[in-house]
């Protein structure tokens, strides 16, 4: 199938890095010789036609800014048959040939399904700062992400240091351990508890009875899981019953998201959505483009958000050795 023309979307959760990418791939799209068309929030945007054609002008500027300026959407409608009909037909209206989307695990489904049902050639791009996409060792946003939150948690040490108290931080990351295990060995954080590893109470008691004679303040940092019983502030009230130490609690939460994106992200994006626009003018369709080892590579998309991302075991045993 000849490309001339392609879309670009943003869906799910913003990612500090989106308007890096958006920006690679219009222009990378515009020196091919394509059509680029920006699509606006999401998949929302995409079923109602909400389409602009976009040229080098339209992304000047941008890849410093943090969000996204196509705006995102979670569209419940698209994940059914109807609107995903709508949305091919919207496609075809505005003789657009193929789709780059941005965005994480929910966004890849929904253009897995389009594809499969529709025969249009999708690729996605990953953005999110859970980086938990399989087929890239980073994606696009977690790099600020991380860095948001380890300027967040420094001066929250400063007070836990000055008051002798312990903060337990709940930082982000879905279903994965992430940005705790990166954050806590960066913070130097008592203990990391993560979705990947049981939490060991009888490990955090100890830690702290080991700490009394010389240590009064604490830094626990708590991915936000989706496992009850894992959360901050049911880990501290479990730990208070055991010993009756007082605790503060501090959640992030979408703090990380925002944020002007680090080099990394920018170079990161920037890389990958000129990849994105090279992989669909080859005839590729229905993968995710990544980065592994340092090289730029593809994934099956429907890989990417089945396939379990697995932790780094080596950074969990050094948190495990730094913390005594």
């Amino acid at each position: 199938m000849k490309i001339s023309s392609i879309g670009v979307l943003t869906s799910g959760g913003d990612a500090p890095g989106m308007n890096s990418s958006i920006r690679s791939i219009v222009r990378a799209g515009l020196q091919r010789g394509l059509r680029v068309m920006g699509i606006y929030h999401g998949y929302s945007g995409l079923m109602a036609g909400d389409f602009v054609e976009l040229d080098a002008q339209s992304v000047s500027n941008i890849i410093q800014r943090g969000g996204t300026i196509l705006k995102t959407d979670r569209a419940k409608e698209f994940r059914t048959p109807a609107g995903r009909k709508r949305a091919a037909e919207a496609i075809a209206a505005n003789d657009v040939d193929a789709l780059v989307v941005i965005g994480g695990n929910g966004t890849f489904q929904g253009a897995e399904l389009l594809s499969q049902e529709h025969n249009i050639p999708v690729i996605g791009v990953p953005s999110t700062i859970d980086n938990d996409l399989y087929g890239t060792d980073w994606t696009i946003g977690y790099d600020t992400a991380v860095n948001t939150a380890i300027y967040n948690i420094d001066k929250i040490r400063d007070t836990a240091e000055a008051l002798e108290r312990t903060f337990y931080i709940e930082v982000m990351g879905r279903a994965t351990g992430f940005i705790a295990l990166d954050v806590g060995l960066a913070t130097g954080a008592e203990y990391i508890a993560i979705p990947e590893r049981e939490t060991r109470l009888d490990v955090v008691l100890k830690l702290f009875e080991r700490q009394r004679a010389t240590k009064r303040s604490n830094i626990i940092i708590v991915a936000e899981g989706e496992t009850p019983g894992t959360s901050a502030l049911e880990i501290a009230e479990k730990v208070k019953q055991m010993n009756g130490m007082d605790y503060r609690i501090t959640i992030l939460g979408h703090i990380q998201r925002g944020g002007s994106p680090t080099a990394r992200d920018r170079i990161l994006a920037s890389r990958l959505g000129a990849f994105a626009v090279d992989e669909l003018l080859a005839g590729s369709s229905s993968v995710m483009v990544g980065e592994q080892r340092g090289s730029l590579c593809t994934t099956p998309l429907k890989e990417s958000f089945t396939r379990m991302k697995p932790i780094h075991e080596d950074l969990v045993q050094l948190s495990g050795l730094l913390s005594a």
